[in-house]
C-alpha cells in the first residue's frame, strides 16, 4: 500500500474541535451552570462545548432559537458577565465555545423593536426591507401592509368581544392596540387622529406634534420621540390623563359607534389583524416553516447581515467564541455567498484564528456540503443515519413488512374516521411523503405556493412567447415538481444553478411529468428552466431577471420547509414499522445500510468534510440514541417482534375497548407506535413487581405528552390546526391504563410484566448497538458530538423530553469512579460502560489528535463465519520519515448484529452485551503490510480499553503482497466494541 499523503493544511485546521458537548440553556440553566459543567466535560475528554442560541429571545424561551434582539447576550442567561465567566473557565483548561446562530429568522412581537418599528411605519420603516415582507400584494387589503394572523378567532368576534384594547403606553408616551400578550403600535401620525376626539385645549401642542410628522422624512424617528415624550409628561397630569382617557374610550367596543372607530382606526395602519387560522392562506411574508412567530430575515442585505451579526462579530474579535453553528442555513436566500462571507468577516477580525463554521444542513441520499461555501461541515445529521443504518439488519425486513401491512390493515378508513389516506398508502413511505407534501401544498403553505406561482406567472407574462401560459397551468406544473422534489433545496443565484444540481431538476420534472397531465407538459418544460436558471444570464430584461431571481428564491426557500414538514413533522408520525429508523436526516424507507456502503460515506467525509460533527442525539432528535439503539435490535429479531406485538394487541383489546370514546379507541397503527415507544423508554431497571407507582405515573406522564405531539403530529386521526380531543382522550386513557395500576387491576398487570420481561431480554442487544454506534462516533472521521447527558443512556423521546435537566452531579460520580479502572460491562444496566468507552476513547483522541483529524480512512476486510457481525477500519497518520515505522495508526472493531450470537446460560436477560470468543470462531481481520509489518517484522496490538495485546499473525492479501490478521477471539473477549494500537515487537 502506497503511503498517504499529509492533509496540506493541518496547521489552519487547529481550531477544529477535538470533540464537542452540546448544552441547551435557558433561564434555568444558565452560563453559570454551564461553567459549573466544564472541569466534567474535560475531565471526560471534550475540547470544546457548543452551546445553544445565546442572543436575547422572547423572555421564557427554552431553546434560544426565538431571538428578538441580536444585539445583546441574553439577560436570562446570565448576560455579558455569565459568558465571561463561562469563557474564563474554559480558557483554564485549555477548552473553547461553539455558539448556535440564527441567521435566517427572528421572532415577532412586541419584544423584537425591529418588528414593532415596521408595524409603527410600514414600508417607511428603516427595517421595513429587512424582513423578507412582500409589500406589493396582489391582495389589494394587504397592499403596503403586513398581515399580523395573531388573533384567537375572527377578526369580527374579536372587535365585538371588545378584545381589541385601544390605550397608552404611559412609560413610552404611544398609543398601541392590545390583544391578550400582543402589543400592536400605532402609527405616529394616527396618534394625532385618536387623541383629537377628545377635544382638549390641554392636548393641542402633542396633536400638532404628532400631526406634523412626515412618515418620508429622514428625521421621522428623532420627531416621533419628541412628541412621544410630551405626551409622556402630559400623562403624568392627571387632569391631561383624564383627557387622553376620554379619548380612548371613544374607541372602545363598550361606547357607541366605539367598535366602528376603532374598526376605522385599525384600517388605517401598516398591518392588518387576522385570525390566526388565516396564516397559512394569507400570510404576505417569509416564516420559519409554518410557524407564525417567526419571520423570515433579508440577511443576504448587507445592512441586515452586519446588523444580525453585530454581537457575534464582537464575541469572535475578542476571542470569547471560536466558532459557529448556522441553523436551518437552506432558509437564506443565497447560503453559499452567506457562507463566504461570513468566513472572510471572521477571518478578518482575527486572521491568526481559522474559525470553526458548521451548518445544520441534511443531507439527502448521496448529496454532499457543497465545497465552496468554505464550511467545516454539517451538524451532523447525515452520520446519525448512516451510524444507525449500519446498525440494523436488512434480513428482517419482509417480516417487518408484512407485520406493518397487516396493522395498517387494520384501520379504519371511512372519510369520518380517517384524515389521512387508506392503508395502501401508509405502507408505502415515498408515498406518503407526497401525499403529505400535497396537503401541505393546498393548507399549511398555501399562502408560499401562491407567491411563488404568481411570481412565474408574471414572469410569463413578461413575454410574448410565455404569455399564454396561465396560472392554474403553472400551479398543477409547480405543484407536481415540488411533491417529486428528492432533496432538500437547490442553490441557484445569478451566476445560475450547478450543472448536477441543474441535472437533479431535469430528473425531478421527468418524474413530475408522470403524474401531470400531458396538457401541462409544455408549461412545466419552461418552469423548469425558469428555475434552473437558464435565462439569467441575459442581462438585457432587467425585470424579466428581476422575476426569475425573486421565483427561484420563493422556490428554493420553499423545498426545505416542505420538506421537512412533510417526512419529520408528518411521514415520521404515520409509518410505524420501525421507529428507529424515523429520526431527522434518515430514510425510514431503506431499513438498512451495508457495512461497505457505510465504509465508502466515512472515506468520502475524511476527504472532503472531515471537520463535520458526528451526532448521534440533537436536541431535535426523535428518540435518544440508546432507545433507538434498543428499537434497532428490533430488526435482528423480527420474527420474535412480530409474535410479541400481535399478542400484545390481542392481549389489551379490551381495554382499547374500555378505553375508547365517540371516536373510537385507539386504533392499530397509534397502539403499534405507542408499543414500540414503551419498548425504547422504559427505564432500566424500572420493576413492576415493585409496584412503584410514582415511577410509572412519571413514565404516563411523559409518554402522554409523547403520543398527543405524534397523533397531531401526523395529521392522521388529530392534528394542531384542529385537534380531535375525543380521540386524544381515548389514546389518552388506554397509555394511562397500561402504565398507571397495574397492581389494582390484573387485567393490566400482565402486559407490563411482559413488556419488562421483553425489555430485559431485549436490552443487551440494545447495549451492543449502543456500545457500537458511540465507538464508531468517537473513531470516524469528524467531530464526535455529545448532546448533553447522553454520556449514559439515554432514553428520552422528541422535544420537549429530550430537553429535560440533566443530573451532572450523578455524571460526575460515575466518571470518577470510571477513570479508576479500564473499559468493563461490570453494571452495564446503569451506563457506566458507555460512559467509562467515552472516556477512554477521548483521552486517546487527546493524546492522537493529529490522527483523528488528519488521518486517512482505511476500511478492513473481514473473514469467516461471523464476517458480517463486524465493523472494522483503521485511522492511519504518515509519519515525518519517509519508513513506515513512524507511521500513526489505530484499529477500531465494532459487533453488529449480535441477536442470536449472544452467549448466556440462562435466560436472555440474563446475558452480557458480549458475543463469546468461542462463538467468533474463525473470524479474523486482515491488515494489509503497511498496517501490519515493521520491515519484515510483525506489528504487536494493544488495547486501549483493556488490558489486552497480542501479535499478528502473517497472511497473503489478495493483492498478493503480505499482511497480517488479528482474530476477533482474541480481541472481542471481554468488550463488543475495541480500540487496538499498532506498534514494533
Amino acid at each position: 500500500m502506497a503511503a498517504p499523503s499529509l492533509s496540506p493544511d493541518r496547521a489552519a485546521r487547529r481550531s477544529i474541535p477535538r470533540a464537542t458537548a452540546r448544552l441547551q440553556l435557558h433561564r434555568d440553566f444558565r452560563f453559570e451552570h454551564a461553567a459549573r459543567t466544564v472541569d466534567y466535560y474535560h475531565r471526560l475528554g471534550i475540547s470544546h462545548l457548543y452551546l445553544s442560541p445565546i442572543l436575547v429571545a422572547r423572555p421564557g424561551s427554552t431553546h434560544g432559537y426565538d431571538v428578538v434582539d441580536p444585539t445583546r447576550i441574553n439577560p436570562e442567561l446570565g448576560g455579558q458577565a455569565g459568558l465571561l465567566q463561562l469563557h474564563h473557565s474554559l480558557r483554564a483548561q485549555g477548552m473553547g465555545l461553539v455558539v448556535d446562530i440564527v441567521p435566517n429568522h427572528m421572532a415577532v412581537g412586541h419584544h423584537n423593536a425591529w418588528w414593532q418599528d415596521v408595524l409603527r411605519w410600514g414600508r417607511h420603516s428603516r427595517h421595513a426591507e429587512w424582513f423578507d415582507i412582500q409589500w406589493d400584494s396582489p391582495d389589494p387589503a394587504l397592499d403596503g401592509k403586513v398581515l399580523l394572523p395573531f388573533l384567537g378567532q375572527p377578526y369580527a368576534e374579536a372587535l365585538e368581544a371588545g378584545e381589541l384594547i385601544l390605550r397608552l403606553d404611559a412609560d413610552q408616551g404611544q398609543l398601541q392596540v392590545a390583544h391578550h400578550e400582543h402589543i400592536f403600535p400605532l402609527a405616529p401620525t394616527d396618534h394625532a387622529v385618536v387623541l383629537e376626539t377628545a377635544g382638549s385645549t390641554r392636548l393641542g401642542e402633542v396633536i400638532a406634534a404628532f400631526a406634523a410628522i412626515d412618515p418620508a422624512h429622514p428625521d421621522k424617528d428623532g420627531h416621533a420621540a419628541a412628541a412621544r415624550e410630551q405626551l409622556r409628561q402630559l400623562a403624568a397630569d392627571p387632569e391631561v390623563m383624564a383627557d387622553i382617557d376620554a379619548a380612548l374610550g371613544a374607541f372602545s367596543a363598550g361606547q357607541p359607534h366605539g367598535r366602528s372607530a376603532l374598526h376605522q382606526l385599525l384600517e388605517r395602519q401598516h398591518y392588518r389583524l387576522a385570525c390566526w387560522r388565516n396564516a397559512a392562506d394569507e400570510i404576505n411574508w417569509r416564516r420559519f416553516f409554518e410557524v407564525s412567530e417567526l419571520a423570515g430575515m433579508r440577511v443576504e442585505r448587507e445592512d441586515v447581515f452586519e446588523a444580525m451579526h453585530a454581537e457575534i462579530f464582537r464575541l469572535y474579535a475578542e476571542g470569547i467564541i471560536d466558532g459557529l453553528r448556522l441553523d436551518h442555513i437552506d432558509g437564506l436566500t443565497d447560503p453559499g455567498r452567506y457562507c463566504l462571507k461570513l468566513h472572510q468577516r471572521l477571518r478578518a477580525l482575527r486572521p491568526d484564528h481559522e474559525p470553526y463554521l458548521i451548518a445544520e444542513k441534511i443531507l439527502a441520499g448521496d448529496e454532499t456540503l457543497p465545497a465552496g461555501w468554505q464550511l467545516d461541515g454539517t451538524t451532523g445529521y447525515e452520520f446519525m443515519e448512516q451510524c444507525a443504518a449500519v446498525l440494523h439488519d436488512g434480513e428482517g425486513e419482509p417480516i417487518l413488512d408484512e407485520l406493518w401491512r397487516d396493522i395498517v390493515g387494520d384501520i379504519p378508513t371511512t372519510a369520518d374516521q380517517l384524515q389521512s389516506h387508506g392503508p395502501g398508502e401508509l405502507c408505502h413511505f415515498p408515498s406518503m411523503v407526497q401525499e403529505a407534501r400535497r396537503s401541505f401544498l393546498a393548507r399549511n403553505f398555501a399562502a408560499e405556493f401562491n407567491a411563488l406561482t404568481l411570481c412565474l406567472h408574471q414572469l410569463a407574462r413578461s413575454a410574448t412567447q410565455t404569455r399564454d401560459l396561465t396560472l392554474m397551468s403553472i400551479r398543477r406544473a409547480v405543484a407536481e415538481l415540488l411533491v417529486h422534489f428528492p432533496v432538500y433545496r437547490t442553490y441557484a443565484n445569478e451566476q445560475g444553478m450547478p450543472a448536477q444540481q441543474r441535472e437533479l431538476l431535469a430528473s425531478t420534472a421527468q418524474k413530475a411529468a408522470t403524474t401531470l397531465h400531458a396538457a401541462d407538459h409544455a408549461t412545466l418544460h419552461v418552469v423548469e428552466g425558469w428555475l434552473g436558471g437558464d435565462l439569467l444570464l441575459d442581462s438585457r430584461h432587467a425585470h424579466r431577471r428581476a422575476l426569475q431571481l425573486r421565483a427561484i428564491a420563493r422556490f428554493q426557500q420553499l423545498t426545505p420547509p416542505l420538506t421537512a414538514k412533510s417526512m419529520e413533522d408528518t411521514a415520521f408520525y404515520r409509518y410505524g414499522r420501525l421507529l428507529s429508523r424515523n429520526e431527522v436526516g434518515a430514510e425510514p424507507a431503506r431499513l438498512a445500510m451495508s457495512v461497505s456502503h457505510f465504509h465508502q460515506l466515512a472515506a468520502r467525509r475524511a476527504r472532503q468534510m472531515p471537520g463535520s460533527l458526528l451526532a448521534t442525539a440533537t436536541h431535535d432528535h426523535k428518540r435518544g440514541e440508546d432507545a433507538r439503539m434498543r428499537l434497532a435490535a428490533l430488526s435482528e429479531i423480527a420474527e420474535e417482534w412480530s409474535t410479541v406485538l400481535r399478542h400484545w394487541h390481542q392481549l389489551n383489546a379490551p381495554i382499547v375497548a374500555a378505553t375508547s370514546g365517540q371516536q373510537g379507541g385507539i386504533d392499530a397503527v397509534d397502539e403499534c407506535m405507542l408499543y414500540q415507544t414503551l419498548v425504547g423508554v422504559w427505564p432500566d431497571g424500572m420493576r413492576v413487581g415493585d409496584d412503584d407507582l410514582i415511577a410509572l405515573g412519571e413514565l404516563a406522564e411523559r409518554v402522554v405528552a409523547w403520543q398527543r405531539k405524534a397523533l397531531r403530529e401526523a395529521k392522521r386521526r388529530s392534528d394542531w390546526v384542529v385537534p380531535q380531543s375525543e380521540y386524544e382522550a381515548a389514546c389518552e386513557r388506554f397509555t394511562r391504563a397500561l402504565l398507571c395500576d397495574p397492581g389494582l387491576d390484573p387485567r393490566h398487570h400482565p402486559f407490563l410484566t411482559e413488556l419488562e420481561d421483553f425489555v430485559r431480554r431485549l436490552a443487551p442487544l440494545g447495549t451492543v448497538n449502543s456500545l457500537s454506534q458511540t465507538m464508531l462516533k468517537l473513531t470516524s472521521p469528524g467531530v464526535p458530538d455529545f448532546y448533553q447527558g447522553s454520556e449514559l443512556w439515554d432514553l428520552s423521546m422528541v422535544d420537549p423530553d429530550n430537553r429535560r435537566a440533566v443530573d451532572f452531579a450523578l455524571r460526575e460520580r460515575r466518571l470518577a469512579d470510571a477513570i479508576s479502572r479500564p473499559v468493563s460491562l461490570r453494571q452495564w444496566q446503569s451506563g457506566s460502560a458507555k460512559q467509562q468507552l467515552i472516556h477512554a476513547v477521548l483521552q486517546y483522541r487527546r493524546e492522537h489528535a493529529d490522527l483523528f483529524a488528519d488521518g486517512h480512512y482505511l476500511p478492513l476486510a473481514t473473514h469467516g463465519k461471523l464476517a458480517r457481525h463486524v465493523i472494522a477500519f483503521a485511522r492511519l497518520l504518515p509519519g515525518q520519515q519517509e519508513d513506515e515505522s513512524d507511521w500513526q495508526a489505530t484499529v477500531v472493531l465494532c459487533t453488529r448484529l449480535a441477536a442470536h450470537l449472544l452467549s448466556f446460560e440462562g435466560r436472555r436477560e440474563e446475558a452480557l452485551p458480549l458475543v463469546s470468543a468461542e462463538a467468533w470462531g474463525d473470524t479474523r481481520i486482515a491488515l494489509p503490510q503497511a498496517l501490519s509489518h515493521t520491515g519484515s517484522t510483525l506489528r504487536r496490538w494493544r488495547s486501549v480499553l483493556t488490558s489486552g495485546e497480542g501479535e499478528l499473525s502473517e497472511c497473503a492479501m489478495p493483492d498478493g503482497e503480505r499482511g497480517g490478521s488479528i482474530a476477533v477471539a482474541d480481541i472481542l473477549g471481554s468488550l463488543p466494541v475495541e480500540l487496538l494500537t499498532l506498534g514494533l515487537s
